[in-house]
């Protein structure tokens, strides 16, 4: 009866290896390492070689080939221009001017002194450098003392008199006192005192009332021209001139 309690072929046994729930672990609290891929593989299984794409390269910061950056001519080939003779007219070349003396510029009638013996002749040099830094004073740097007035140098003079300015001090017009005169008081107005006259002002020119829109004249119309009750506007022809030849109409009047 003990053995028809137990449904299929496992029964009870003694663990062949260490179970994690037999050990007061912290449980499930760290990670086993996995056993598919290729990082953080646990070392206790085979792990096969593991193949990855590899991203695009870098692009160097100075690129040593020009690329398509320049257009080449077709002309141009490995062995040189693929061309014909060509030819140009090359610009003048540039002369260095040099001025150069011309017949005008010699003055032979002035080289008979330096050939034939002449006398001698002298010359009035110009003034040394030497002399250029004296000091001294010249003749027109001295004045003679004055002959007249009381400041005359070892002459005598006669006894002279000035007149005085008049001063400002003790004089008539010296205000003593400091005080301001009637000019200083400023005049006021009587009507602030007394009873005001009536005033009266002369009012602007007061203008009519009325349209002051611009109007068309008699000469701004030309009913010679309207055609809104008329077929249309009067017209006037020359008339044919009649011929000399032609028989008048005579009628009979009896």
């Amino acid at each position: 009866m003990a053995e028809e309690v137990w449904v299929g072929t496992w029964r009870p046994h003694r663990p062949r290896g260490p179970i994690m729930a037999l050990y007061s672990s912290p449980g499930p609290k760290y990670l086993i390492p996995p056993t598919t891929g290729f990082v953080r593989h646990t070392p206790t299984k085979l792990r096969a070689p593991a193949y990855s794409f590899r991203g695009a390269p870098m692009l160097l910061a100075e690129n040593c080939s020009p690329g398509p950056r320049y257009s080449v001519n077709p002309k141009i080939l490995r062995t040189g221009k693929d061309l014909g003779p060509a030819y140009s007219i090359l610009g003048r070349y540039r002369t260095k001017t040099i001025t150069t003396p011309g017949p005008g510029d010699y003055f032979p009638e002035k080289s008979s002194k330096h050939v034939f013996d002449s006398a001698p002749s002298h010359s009035i040099s110009a003034r040394t450098k030497t002399f250029r830094v004296d000091s001294t004073p010249g003749p027109a740097a001295y004045m003679l003392p004055v002959v007249m007035g009381p400041h005359t140098v070892g002459k005598a003079s006669q006894p002279s008199f000035s007149i005085k300015g008049r001063s400002r001090l003790g004089s008539f017009s010296d205000d003593l006192h400091k005080t301001p005169g009637p000019a200083a008081y400023r005049q006021t107005d009587v009507q602030v005192t007394k009873p005001k006259a009536p005033q009266y002002t002369m009012a602007a020119r007061a203008e009519a009332p009325g349209d002051k829109t611009l109007k068309p004249g008699p000469g701004a119309h030309s009913p010679e021209k309207v055609t809104v009750t008329k077929p249309c506007a009067p017209v006037v022809t020359f008339g044919i001139k009649h011929s000399d030849y032609m028989t008048p109409l005579v009628v009979d009047v009896e």
